[in-house]
């Protein structure tokens, strides 16, 4: 890797920054720096019902105070809507992409893998989602934390939405549209997204678009097993001793920070470990409990 590594760290403001928030941006911070790569926010706005007022502000100023610089400005997706646009249309006029009446009532003991009941109705798009056709294909990729990743399109997801019913716009295409257009080459992230990455791959594919590089970090979970969220009302990260929480994080991704840098200041807990990242110390896991770190 060198310095055109092109990294991202991308919040949705549904809340504000928690732990499991910053092991995600720092890891995706360090591996940008450490190889004197780039590294943008995000602010991914997708659903404005769910979006707290004033979250996004938070965000930036939560990174700030923990020492965190970004390059360019800041994008927003709710800004990119048109993009989005467009790309469904075309879908749709290419007969990659469908119009989708089922309810979730119809769906339910289909345990998340969508059976077609649409795929050859020819709905018209009004009250409907829109789905893209998958191929009887697995899509494989080695993810440079937990290795090797396949999945069966056809059979492990189906069909799967690229626009909701409600006119919003699906993260699986947002997040891969705009990646393309920041130029994103790395994207460093929590395990959770682990089994998307194959449906980004595919829809990389359909379009065009080069693919980046994934690195999966392992998720913090509360002792009930739930990740560290805001829809778990995980608490935010303190205004105050930026430096402990950062070196916690630090030792989640198996780095090995002295005590001591505990006790200085945030942008001297980044520095070391921008000096000293090692992303083979990551573990090789899913989740993490919070109560081990």
């Amino acid at each position: 890797m060198t310095s055109s590594y092109v990294g991202r760290f991308a919040p949705t403001p549904s809340g504000y920054l928690h732990f499991g928030s910053l092991v995600a941006a720092v890891a995706s911070y360090l591996d940008a720096r450490a190889v004197g790569g780039r590294w943008l926010v995000r602010m991914e706005d997708l659903d404005p019902p769910r979006e707290v007022p004033g979250a996004q502000r938070a965000i930036l100023e939560t990174l700030e105070r923990y020492g965190f610089e970004w390059d360019g400005a800041v994008e927003r997706q709710s800004e990119r809507f048109p993009a989005y646009a467009s790309v469904i249309e075309q879908l749709l006029r290419s007969g990659l992409a469908y119009a989708c009446t089922c309810s979730r009532k119809q769906l339910e003991d289909f345990a998340g893998i969508y059976p077609g009941f649409c795929r050859d109705a020819g709905h018209t798009r009004d009250d409907a989602a829109i789905r893209l056709r998958v191929p009887e294909l697995e899509y494989r990729f080695v993810d440079r934390v937990q290795g090797e990743v396949c999945q069966h399109l056809g059979r492990e997801v189906g069909d799967f939405v690229i626009q909701r019913r409600d006119g919003l716009y699906a993260y699986q295409l947002a997040v891969v549209l705009d990646d393309a257009w920041q130029g994103i080459t790395d994207i460093v992230r929590g395990a959770d997204l682990l089994d998307s990455t194959p449906r980004q791959l595919y829809l990389q594919e359909l379009l065009g678009l080069s693919q980046p590089r994934y690195l999966h970090v392992p998720l913090i979970v509360q002792p009930d097993g739930h990740k560290l969220g805001k829809s778990y009302r995980s608490p935010p990260l303190p205004a105050e001793q930026a430096a402990v929480p950062l070196t916690r994080a630090l030792r989640a991704l198996g780095q090995r920070p002295p005590a001591e840098l505990a006790e200085g200041s945030a942008g001297e807990a980044l520095a070391w470990g921008v000096a000293h990242w090692d992303a083979t110390r990551i573990p090789r896991c899913a989740t993490l409990p919070e109560e081990s770190l």
